[in-house]
């Protein structure tokens, strides 16, 4: 046959033909002149004896350049096939070639060099008998038997490759590579259709695909002897290894390069605005997180580099300093960049990961989507792009990476899945555990959000198919304990600094107005394109960075269509439910009845008190909608491709864009960065500050000014700063979390002095409370920086200093080393 009959018959095969013919026979064939006569003779003698009603012998002959072709066409039987290749491609090409444009309601593949009898055949046919979708011709099941054995290093090295085949692609089968085996015709066709391998490793893809499907495969012992000329060569198995790396990762095609691409635009483009001057442009809206989240990778490197905990600083809070670990800086991402940071500094690591982060994110929900719900590249772009870029991953996006990198979250989802099913639960649980302890690493209440999401999932599926629910409850729960025991001793002593080390906390009361309201889960979010209204969404939510809901009701109307339309779908009705259940919860422990004024407990109420769980923000569980909303969009947009009417389909698509549209966010703002002053820049502090000492910023830097945290970051880490922004217990006994710290006589005086304007009588006692603090701090000098109200700044501590600062380089000076020694001033 030519090539384009082959091709023809692989297109029939794909579709899954009606069987014409009892048994196939097929033969991959590449060079084999020598023995091909022989072993079409044999086979030919035994179908001619064995009595099936109908075969055909099938030559797929791989690219040949001696007679192999003519022995096959020379014969004139119409039992007998030839299907060739214009080149050599390898075993597994012509094996998807020969099983394509078989017949038979069973095939047969064989080696050309019968190394396994073809009498061995009836074996097998008991196998398929007994309910089979294949069965495998084993030399290494027990019964085997032997004639000539080959050398033993090739034993040892098939051996070798057989326990790797088995620990990572193929369970329970000690012999894939036996060219022996029978498979249900149109099983098989399907299988090799979808298989995507040239070489030797096809034999493993195929049976992968068989087991994945549930389709039950038997191991046969046979009768085996090594035959000369075999056609496997040392380098060979190396590209079987290679072929077992391909295998564990997915095929990408072109739709899916595409869809890559496209998300890492969509983060470019939404970070445009900093993305291509990271250094020298600040998100508007990040408040002070950007300096904050520039610091956390800054010193992160730094602890890295020379040495240090990485877990602790005494950069910020002289002298108590920080816990990290009780901070979000990210070390998962944080350590393994400190390259990076040395190199192009804390800006361009923090725009990266924000960036890079958020295309990751969306190209794994659009993996998760792909691979569990939708294969319609289109609808799980759709579903991936809502996941990613939701309007509260938009918020996020200003100032919390660890809410926006969540690229570990489809993972964990998709390996807790695997446990359901019960098929490798030792290894998938090992992984998950694994996933999980990074996952700390990124974002613990990222992790935390997600496991609530998942168990809200698993009990709503549980609800709908509790036949499932029962099947999958027994291997998860067992995997979940292997997880756990795997991922603890990783994190157990990072954990373990992070509640009980120094400067560690309890918890965070995050006040009122932390928790949705049912307005803020209908309303347009402050940065929708042509919907955004700024005034209306913070009077809903916490502050640009914590617009947490803002779906839109369009989407909700949309879901709610969704739901009702796919209603017989039990994944639609347990997403639903989830979906429903997280906007519920993060309305907070007291929901307020729209158009009503009234008030009444809500299910968050029991949950609040409970550990973890009472320093979450509220309003942040409705994060778990996105994910959730866009399964079911690729879902409705799936079912919406195949339809049968194009009214439907116009209409349906119709309405996910009249949905989506208002949620297409505006590129986050950004602003031209106010430069650091001369006298970090240039090096000038180094007089000021000793050894040990620390910098006194006029006022100091708390969460709503920490501009501090970037001269530090500037001038690399050399000096220390009191005050600051990071999460810390507020003190004395009282552990408690609080952000920035808890302030002592000067640094309340000067923060109020910033916020009001007003200079406040200063006295002896004051005079000596500041130096008490300023002792505290081990405090070398202060310095005023240019900014709002900075005259009232200035005088109010030249009395509290008891002389006048100095100009310095763009800043306000006042050297402490010139009071211990009695001076006025400084020369």
């Amino acid at each position: 046959m030519n090539r384009t009959a082959g091709a023809d018959a692989a297109g029939r095969g794909a579709v899954g033909t009606t069987a014409a013919v009892d048994l196939s026979v097929v033969v991959p064939a590449h060079n084999e002149e020598r023995r091909l006569g022989s072993t079409l003779d044999a086979i030919i003698r035994h179908l001619e004896a064995s009595g099936h009603a109908s075969w055909e012998v099938i030559v797929a002959d791989d690219g040949s350049t001696d007679a192999t072709r003519e022995i096959v066409t020379l014969r004139r039987d119409p039992r007998l096939r030839l299907i060739t290749s214009p080149r050599n491609r390898g075993k597994g090409h012509a094996l998807r070639l020969g099983v394509a444009a078989s017949l038979g309601r069973r095939v047969l593949l064989t080696d050309a060099d019968l190394a396994t009898p073809i009498d061995e055949l009836e074996r097998l046919e008991e196998a398929l008998g007994e309910g089979c979708a294949a069965a495998v011709g084993s030399r290494a099941a027990p019964g085997a038997t032997f004639g000539e054995r080959q050398h033993r290093v090739r034993e040892l090295l098939g051996t070798a490759g057989n326990l790797i085949v088995r620990a990572t692609a193929v369970r329970r089968i000690r012999d894939t590579q036996c060219g022996f085996k029978l498979f249900d015709g149109d099983k098989a066709r399907a299988a090799f259709a979808a298989s995507r391998l040239n070489g030797w490793a096809i034999d493993m893809e195929v049976l992968r695909h068989f087991q994945r499907a549930g389709w039950a495969v038997a191991e046969v012992p046979v009768h085996w002897s090594h035959r000369p000329g075999s056609k496997v060569r040392p380098l060979d198995y190396l590209r079987v290894l290679r072929d077992l790396v391909r295998l564990r990762i997915p095929a990408l095609g072109p739709a899916d390069a595409v869809a890559a691409v496209l998300f890492l635009v969509m983060a470019v483009a939404l970070y445009s605005g900093r993305f291509f001057d990271p250094a020298h442009r600040y998100l508007t809206d990040s408040l002070q997180d950007q300096n904050q989240w520039e610091w956390f990778f800054a010193v992160t490197a730094d602890n890295v580099a020379r040495l240090r905990n990485p877990l602790f600083s005494d950069l910020q809070g002289v002298p108590d300093g920080v816990n990290l670990m009780a901070n979000t800086a990210m070390l998962g991402l944080s350590v393994p960049l400190t390259p990076v940071t040395l190199l192009f500094g804390p800006a361009v690591t923090l725009s990266l990961v924000a960036t890079l982060g958020l295309a990751a994110t969306a190209a794994a929900w659009y993996w998760l989507i792909v691979r569990r719900l939708v294969r319609q590249r289109a609808a799980a772009f759709v579903g991936a792009s809502l996941a990613a870029f939701a309007p509260p991953m938009v918020s996020h996006a200003n100032a919390h990476p660890n809410f926006v990198v969540l690229f570990m979250i489809p993972l964990i989802v998709d390996r807790a899945l695997r446990l359901c099913a019960g098929t490798r639960v030792t290894r998938d649980a090992v992984v998950l555990g694994l996933m999980a302890a990074y996952q700390v690493f990124l974002g613990e209440e990222a992790l935390l959000l997600a496991a609530l999401g998942m168990l809200l999932f698993a009990v709503a599926h549980a609800a709908v198919r509790p036949d499932v629910a029962r099947r999958a409850a027994p291997p998860l729960l067992r995997g979940l304990a292997i997880a756990a025991a795997v991922c603890l001793p990783l994190v157990l002593y990072p954990l373990a600094w992070q509640f009980s080390g120094p400067q560690s906390y309890t918890h965070i009361d995050h006040g009122a107005g932390s928790a949705n309201t049912v307005r803020a889960l209908l309303t347009f979010a402050e940065r929708s394109l042509i919907a955004g209204d700024a005034e209306r969404a913070n009077a809903l939510s916490l502050n640009p960075t914590e617009q947490n809901a803002f779906y839109g009701w369009p989407l909700l109307l949309l879901a709610l269509a969704i739901t009702v339309a796919l209603w017989r779908r039990p994944v639609v009705r347990a997403l639903a439910a989830t979906a429903a259940a997280a906007a519920v919860l993060s309305l907070g422990p007291r929901v307020h009845i729209p158009l009503t004024g009234v008030e009444v407990p809500g299910p968050w109420a029991p949950l609040a008190g409970l550990p973890l769980l009472e320093s979450v923000i509220e309003s942040r569980v409705a994060m778990i909608c996105a994910p959730v909303l866009g399964m079911l969009l690729a879902l409705a947009i799936g079912r919406l491709a195949t339809a049968r009417s194009l009214g439907t389909q116009y209409a349906g698509l119709l309405a996910v864009c009249l949905a989506l549209l208002p949620l297409v966010p505006a590129p986050l703002r950004a602003e031209p960065r106010a430069e650091a002053p001369a006298f970090f820049t240039d090096g000038t502090w180094k007089a000021y500050v000793r050894p040990g000492e620390s910098l006194v910023p006029v006022p100091l830097p708390d969460p709503a000014a920490a501009e501090a945290l970037h001269w530090q970051t500037v001038t690399d880490l050399g000096f220390r700063v009191p005050g600051g922004y990071f999460n810390g217990p507020y003190g004395d006994g009282d552990r408690s979390g609080v952000y920035g710290v808890p302030l002592n006589f000067t640094a309340a005086l000067l923060r109020d002095v910033r916020d009001t304007g007003v200079v406040p009588a200063i006295d002896d006692r004051a005079r000596e409370e500041t130096r008490e603090d300023l002792a505290h701090w081990r405090a070398g000098a202060l310095v005023l920086a240019p900014q709002p109200r900075d005259a009232q700044l200035r005088a109010t501590v030249d009395r509290l200093v008891g002389r006048p600062g100095k100009w310095v380089d763009g800043v306000w000076v006042w050297d402490l080393h010139e009071a211990t020694r009695g001076t006025q001033g400084r020369s």
